[in-house]
């Protein structure tokens, strides 16, 4: 909640949407860049994703972890595995992402490692989610 608290001070503070995008994508890749090497390629190798297949969401730091906004609001973050001493790393959709098929579907993947099927996987979820 603190670092969230830090978010929120920090994004008012900014006076244009420009330097405000050019702020929040450095500070997505300093958070990326602080983390254990398994947890960085991987969140490095899912910023570089999600920015190709959906280059119309933001990136933004949300509770101290990567995350990717359209109009300000989260659709879908990286939870490293240190972050919360889990065995995996987590690549989630918020309720905003638009992901419904029927009355239950995962909300969440869990992230050992991202092959090129991975990958393709991941893309075509953060697609689908944004449209």
């Amino acid at each position: 909640m603190k670092e969230r608290a830090k978010e929120v001070k920090a994004s008012a503070r900014r006076s244009s949407k420009a330097a405000k995008a050019a702020e929040d994508e450095a500070a997505v890749l300093a958070k990326i860049a602080e983390m254990q090497d398994s947890d960085r390629v991987m969140a490095e190798r899912v910023h570089a994703v999600v920015k190709e297949s959906a280059p119309q969401l933001a990136p933004k730091l949300w509770y101290g972890m990567p995350a990717y906004a359209l109009d300000g609001k989260v659709v879908c973050f990286f939870q490293s595995a240190e972050k919360f001493k889990s065995r995996y790393a987590t690549f989630g959709f918020s309720d905003q992402a638009k992901l419904d098929d029927g009355s239950m579907w995962p909300a969440s993947y869990a992230l050992t490692g991202l092959s090129a099927a991975d990958e393709a996987r991941l893309a075509e979820l953060v697609k689908r989610a944004v449209h």
